[in-house]
């Protein structure tokens, strides 16, 4: 089967093979026919399976036959780095059809706002948007959508994780009923379900590998303490042959000490967490494309929906709080029939999470022996979960020692109080970090509140806060989150 078997517009089919698409992918080849019956959609597939395609292509035929003279279709997506790869795909399918696109993102330069208003007050065929910009662009009163045709949720789960459940129905709220509504997810929980419930008719169905990593990635664990971690990497890199690797950690904390730690290797290495601005990152992520760093160092926002070719290898220097985000960063590595390699260090408590992975994934992951010389690591107990009072007192480097990412910060964390801590994050925090930074927060919280407290001791505590937190006002960016300025 191939791309013409659809019957589509034939300058679509010129953006197809200018693009190099070959073959229709599985989710390509279910969903395609079912979107040109202008049926609505839900759609279950993992990342790297072609998704994107799946509803463009036919939407830009649509738009090709049709000849509308209002905005047909928007396209609602977690992040800005989504909202920029589906515009740049549009532009490729849509260039011979005439589809014009428009991406509505929050970023950090004024004129960012002033240049999206005129772009929606000219209008375009296709609108690509987070929905906390929209949210802001439609309260103004400029952006006309009551002709709508075509709505598609991309990442779906990831919006709600996110928080944009609110957003999301006073968006739809605002459209036209009459309308062909797409859903697209990398997982199916019951909110998900819920949530089609609300605003699709009758839906058509596609489920393929539902959380599955692809079978070419070679998935590896290491039971190890958090100042095992960065020996263990430059012991892992000096035995890989790394073309291209992504790193992942859940804090954004560890994002700069780790890219110190790579380019201290002799390593190219970058970082890019919600901290940067959007220019920043953009260059940061161009930069890795383009071979310029052979090493990215990010947290969770870039773990969905960014399209990276030949990854050879993904690290996952801390345990995804969720068995999702464990699917959805591996599948960075081993895209398009590709083999690829997909390391995870685990430490002492996070073990319950490997358990929920397994489960997910429906298949036992390798826990390989550290290195001779690193002494042993935690004893592998998915059933116990750590006591927050006892962490980071665990030696466990035998006789190579090291700081340690992980561990370094959470000695640091310790002698914050947990309001200090979210002054330190304020608005820049991702929602995915900040979930993990909570319940230590907490737990550290309620551990000083054991401890007796002198009147000498309280007022150095106080002395020593403010202090930091002066520190910590100096230092901070000033960045929207990725909820409130998308």
């Amino acid at each position: 089967m191939d791309f013409h078997s659809f019957n589509l517009h034939e300058n679509v089919l010129t953006g197809i093979d200018s693009m190099g698409y070959n073959n229709p992918t599985p989710v390509q080849q279910q969903a395609i026919p079912i979107i040109l019956e202008q049926k609505d959609l839900v759609a279950c597939a993992q990342t790297g399976t072609g998704k994107t395609a799946a509803y463009l292509l036919p939407l830009i035929d649509r738009i090709s036959h049709a000849n509308y003279d209002h905005t047909s279709t928007l396209i609602l997506v977690p992040t800005r780095e989504l909202a920029k790869q589906i515009d740049e795909q549009v532009e490729g399918f849509g260039y011979f059809a005439s589809v014009s696109s428009i991406a509505i993102y929050g970023g950090s330069k004024g004129g960012d706002w002033d240049q999206q208003k005129r772009a929606l007050t000219t209008g375009a065929d296709i609108i690509i948007a987070t929905p906390g910009r929209l949210m802001a662009h439609m309260a103004m009163g400029y952006v006309k959508l009551d002709k709508l045709n075509h709505l598609v949720l991309d990442e779906a789960d990831k919006m709600l994780d996110m928080g944009f459940m609110d957003d999301l129905l006073k968006i739809i709220q605002q459209l036209p009923k009459e309308r062909q509504t797409l859903l697209f997810s990398a997982t199916m929980p019951k909110k998900i379900r819920d949530l089609a419930q609300q605003i699709l008719q009758n839906p058509s169905e596609v489920n393929l590998a539902i959380s599955k990593p692809a079978a070419g990635i070679d998935q590896r664990l290491y039971l190890a303490y958090d100042n095992q971690k960065l020996p263990l990497l430059e012991h892992l890199l000096q035995e890989q042959e790394v073309q291209s690797m992504i790193v992942f950690t859940s804090r954004k904390s560890n994002v700069n000490q780790i890219v110190r730690s790579l380019r201290k290797m002799g390593f190219e290495a970058e970082g890019i967490q919600s901290d940067m601005t959007q220019e920043e990152r953009e260059r940061a992520l161009q930069g890795f494309k383009n071979k310029q760093y052979q090493i990215l160092v990010a947290t969770d926002i870039l773990s969905r929906g960014i399209d990276i070719d030949s990854l050879s290898h993904v690290v996952n220097f801390d345990m995804p709080q969720d068995a999702e985000d464990y699917v959805h960063r591996v599948g960075r590595t081993a895209r398009a029939a590709s083999t690829g390699v997909a390391i995870t260090f685990v430490n002492e408590k996070d073990m319950h999470r490997v358990q929920k992975v397994e489960r997910l994934i429906e298949r036992d992951l390798p826990k390989l022996p550290l290195p001779e010389d690193f002494g042993p690591g935690p004893a592998y107990d998915p059933t116990k979960r750590h006591d927050s009072r006892g962490g980071g007192r665990h030696g466990g480097g035998g006789s190579r020692t090291h700081g340690g990412a992980g561990g370094g910060q959470r000695r640091n964390d310790r002698s914050k109080g947990p309001r200090d801590r979210q002054r330190g994050g304020g608005k820049n925090t991702e929602p995915t970090e900040r979930s993990q930074q909570q319940p230590a927060a907490q737990a550290e919280g309620q551990s000083q509140e054991r401890v007796p407290r002198k009147h000498n001791n309280r007022n150095r505590n106080r002395n020593r806060n403010k202090s930091r937190d002066r520190d910590n006002s100096a230092g901070s960016t000033p960045q929207g989150g990725e909820q409130q300025n998308s």
